[in-house]
């Protein structure tokens, strides 16, 4: 085992343990305050957890894509609402910045990020532009030195909470396309923002999310995403082909422990003089469900392997997030079914995790999206496109 491998499956170790004797055990007390409590944030801190993909020269682990799926899958056994407290300052909230940013912007922001000291936010979907990202409304007008930021961003994670906002916004008219739009690194403490009240979710309790108005929002122009105009929609859609592995990522997490509360409900619970595990047609539910799941991580880590090998994975991004989410709700749909009227009552975490797990087929892109980005994908690579 090489030291790197030695050095993950050390840290993979640590936060297994952590989920299961920190996370799982927080779960109904994060879900009756809808707060993570302050004590685990710190906790989460030490192990790193905020700088996954953050290199090491700026203070983070500096994972591969394999690395950090590997460490999610783990993290994922847990309510995603922990994740989802880090995972914007690992993905889309900070991806810009490594992507795109200069070294300027990557000097004053990473380091705070990967400590978790910055949260960020990442602002793309509007009250009319959501699945149809191109259509966004929000305009950034040069002005001298600076940029004037006038729109509202809609179901922002984190925003209550975040210390910087990576807003996309049209620096040219909507005639130009996805051409005149431009990533902006834009701090909380900037007048003209205004935070909304935070949603009142169906799930996800703990996890933030509100909408971010921008009024006459003045940044100076070095807040500019790369100093450079034009290029933040490519910007954006490479963060999420990142975004997309990692969230299947937390699918296949996920999947895990719906697998586990199914197995130890089946198991325990006694119908007709023996356990309802005996019965084949549960049988059959739980196996359908450990097929299903590990199909869905040998697609997340062989594209996490394409993607750290350099190859184009747009469309294989798309079928990980597609597949291992829809998974995931198939899943918690069988494990609800096996506990019958108890996976109902709040006694039991399957009512909650049921609740959860319905978000992520509609995180970072809808699955009707995926289907529409792997279609364009193989009409490319066919030719026919």
């Amino acid at each position: 085992m090489s030291q790197n491998a030695e050095t993950i499956c050390q840290l993979t170790s640590v936060v297994r343990r952590f989920v299961r004797e920190k996370l799982i055990p927080a779960e109904p007390k994060v879900e009756g305050d809808d707060e993570i409590p302050q004590s685990i944030v710190a906790q989460l801190k030490e192990l790193g957890v905020f700088g996954m993909t953050i290199p090491e020269e700026y203070g983070g682990l500096g994972l591969s894509m394999y690395e950090e799926v590997q460490v999610v899958l783990e993290i994922g056994y847990a309510s995603p609402v922990f994740r989802s407290y880090f995972g914007t300052s690992n993905g889309v909230g900070t991806l810009g910045i490594l992507i795109d940013g200069t070294e300027e912007q990557r000097q004053r922001y990473l380091p705070k990020l990967a400590t978790g000291e910055l949260l960020s936010s990442f602002c793309l979907t509007e009250p009319d532009a959501g699945s149809d990202a191109a259509a966004l409304g929000t305009r950034a007008t040069r002005d001298g030195a600076h940029y004037v930021i006038d729109g509202t961003k809609r179901f922002i994670t984190n925003a209550p909470d975040a210390g910087l906002f990576t807003v996309y916004a049209r620096t040219a008219p909507k005639e130009v396309g996805v051409g005149g739009i431009s990533g902006f690194l834009v701090e909380r403490s900037t007048p003209g923002i205004t935070v909304a009240p935070q949603y009142n979710m169906m799930g996800f309790r703990g996890s933030h999310t509100a909408d971010v108005i921008f009024e006459n929002c003045r940044v100076p122009a070095s807040a500019l995403l790369g100093g450079k105009e034009g290029v933040g929609f490519r910007t954006a859609m490479k963060s999420l082909d990142h975004a997309r592995i990692h969230m299947a990522a937390v699918a296949v997490g996920l999947s895990a422990r719906l697998i586990d509360e199914g197995v130890r409900y089946a198991s325990a619970r006694r119908q007709f003089g023996q356990p309802i595990a005996q019965f084949q047609l549960i049988q059959a539910m739980l196996a359908d469900s450990e097929a299903e799941a590990f199909a869905a991580r040998a697609m997340v880590e062989k594209t996490a392997r394409n993607k750290d090998a350099g190859l184009r994975i747009a469309k294989e991004s798309a079928c990980s997030k597609y597949f291992a989410t829809e998974m995931l709700w198939r899943i918690a749909d069988r494990v609800m079914q096996i506990h019958g009227g108890y996976g109902y009552i709040k006694e039991y975490p399957i009512e909650r995790l049921f609740r959860d797990a319905r978000l992520l087929r509609i995180y970072e892109g809808t699955s009707q999206i995926q289907q529409l980005i792997i279609a364009k994908e193989m009409l490319r690579e066919r030719g026919t496109a």
